[in-house]
């Protein structure tokens, strides 16, 4: 029987990597600067190996063991379309930094994880023209790191729609299987920011790059009519007029899908969004079963509203946090925070859990595994 491979967890918030990974994996240590985040994951997975500090306090010594995987999915705001554009010069996505403090120190130490995942949005590939992700690609090689990245989107697997960037390195001494990568990108894993994020790297930072590789998912099979809470917990319907305001709200094509919804002859569940269109604001719905990407609750808007169609009767109300739960992909036994807002930035700041599990199963758990088994052979043969 085989060990189980070891992890780090750094910015950890509710322990959804962790969910992701499963019970094959073992968690030496979790991080989080927010005690709210650190109280949803002592809830769910224990205190044991629990940290709640800034990164930027902690040095290797508190770090056990050698372990196999060092898991950062650091915060995205200044990385972020929506944000202000610091990048890593930012006070929140610069967490980046007091991260790899601790694996340089690490590998000082002759202890430096085996493999290192950074997980961030979409907008990490091209913040300040792309320099912010040469950095992080420069950073990781230079601690003997191959490094290569793929663009994940969760609609694969959740009805959600929500693209994220995996940054993968591998300690270069280590021998790759056969599977981990192709000879060029694969479409499915790398669209044409990433591609052009590649070709805008050094000539020694293409050497150590490699096209990450893994199977497609299978078919998805949820849609957000199956994530639903019939009787919804967390949240108030709307009253009818304030049903009426957002579909008043409405464009007179965007009425036209509540009509086609109302037309279908069953219950169908929309996404309401509120966009700014030539100066006014504007509510557009879809019924193609998917959500958008969640976001942290900063306002009112970044809060998701769904409508409920069926035939004459229309109502709509913000998503509860079950539902944005089941978004990332965590089962109902999960326990949430009890107040709304807390739950839903716990959402909206996770990484969605059947992507880590996709990721895992198929790339880092290989690319482990073939170290323990030549580990392993060479035992055989010196006994022998």
């Amino acid at each position: 029987m085989k060990s189980k491979k070891t992890f780090y967890e750094f910015f950890s918030g509710g322990g959804m990597a962790r969910a992701g990974l499963g019970d094959s994996w073992q968690c030496l240590l979790a991080n989080d600067i927010s005690e709210k985040k650190a109280a949803s994951y002592a809830i769910n997975w224990g205190v044991d190996h629990l940290v709640v500090d800034d990164v930027y306090r902690l040095t290797a010594a508190n770090l056990p063991g050698h372990a196999d995987m060092a898991w950062g999915s650091f915060p995205c705001q200044d990385l972020s379309l929506a944000g202000a554009g610091a990048g890593l010069e930012g006070a929140r996505s610069g967490a980046f930094w007091g991260f790899w403090k601790l694996i340089r120190s690490l590998n000082k130490q002759h202890r430096k994880p085996r493999v290192v995942v950074l997980e961030n949005v979409y907008g990490a590939l091209t913040s300040h023209d792309g320099k912010d992700f040469e950095t992080i690609v420069r950073a990781v090689a230079s601690e003997g790191y191959c490094i290569g990245a793929m663009v994940i989107d969760a609609i694969h697997f959740v009805p959600q729609s929500r693209p994220r960037l995996f940054i993968v390195g591998v300690d270069c001494a280590l021998q790759l299987p056969t599977t981990a990568t192709a000879a060029g990108p694969n479409p499915a894993w790398h669209p044409a920011a990433l591609i052009k994020a590649y070709n805008r790297l050094s000539a020694s930072d293409k050497l150590i790059w490699r096209w990450w590789n893994m199977p497609p998912p299978a078919a998805r099979v949820q849609t957000l009519d199956d994530i639903i809470e019939p009787v919804p917990h967390g949240v108030d319907w709307h009253t009818p007029a304030e049903t009426e305001h957002i579909l008043q709200m409405m464009t007179p094509l965007n009425r036209r899908k509540i009509l086609g919804a109302q037309m279908a002859g069953s219950l169908k569940v929309g996404a309401i969004y509120r966009r700014t269109r030539e100066g006014v604001q504007r509510a557009e719905v879809r019924f193609d079963g998917v959500s958008g990407c969640l976001r942290t609750p900063s306002g009112g808007s970044s809060r998701q509203t769904i409508i409920v169609v069926e035939g004459s009767r229309i109502r709509t109300r913000l998503l509860s946090p079950r539902e944005a739960a089941r978004l990332m992909g965590l089962d109902d036994g999960y326990e949430l925070p009890p107040r709304y807002n807390d739950a839903y930035h716990l959402a909206g700041d996770g990484v969605v859990v059947p992507v880590v599990r996709h990721l895992a199963q198929h790339l880092l758990a290989p690319i482990i595994d073939v170290q323990a088994d030549a580990k392993l052979r060479h035992t055989h043969q010196k006994a022998a």
